[in-house]
């Protein structure tokens, strides 16, 4: 039996790592992902068509524009208000504030800075504004069940 290659049906599992253009580690996920190749999961920044082609135990690594990543940094997203008008729970760096707009979409912020009296929330990704530099490790390519297949999006047919 040949190695299995990843395409359209093939049931992936992969580890990666992401990291901004001077190495520094933002994100590592040991714990496996897996996906239904070609299906509704949307990979960052076309990771899914970089590991086209691959089988287990290969490597990739790309580099994610900001554009295909998560974005540039949207100033309007980021509020600075007075500790006095924030409620006791979210005084600290890294609390999760969630917002409701007008039109009822909720959205969420961080606390990302505290100094003399204020407090400033942010509502962009943390890597919104970042390239990127995304390294996988491909552990499994197997054909999709019919249980990988309705779990993970993907149309309900075989390859």
């Amino acid at each position: 039996m040949s190695e299995q290659v990843i395409k359209p049906g093939k049931f992936v599992s992969l580890t990666y790592t992401i990291a901004d253009t001077d190495d520094n580690l933002l994100e590592q996920n040991d714990i496996p992902v897996s996906y239904v190749h070609g299906g509704d999961t949307e990979l960052i920044g076309g990771m899914d068509r970089a590991v086209s082609g691959k089988k287990a135990g290969d490597s990739v690594e790309i580099v994610v524009p900001i554009e295909q990543g998560f974005g540039p940094h949207d100033p309007n997203l980021t509020f600075t208000d007075d500790l006095e008008n924030v409620p006791p729970q979210f005084h600290y760096v890294g609390a999760e504030v969630e917002m409701q707009n007008e039109a009822g979409e909720i959205k969420s912020f961080i606390v990302t800075h505290i100094e003399k009296g204020k407090l400033t929330i942010d509502g962009n990704h943390p890597f919104a504004g970042k390239t990127l530099k995304v390294r996988v490790k491909i552990l499994e390519v197997r054909d999709a069940t019919l249980e990988d297949l309705s779990s993970n999006g993907a149309p309900p047919t075989l390859n």
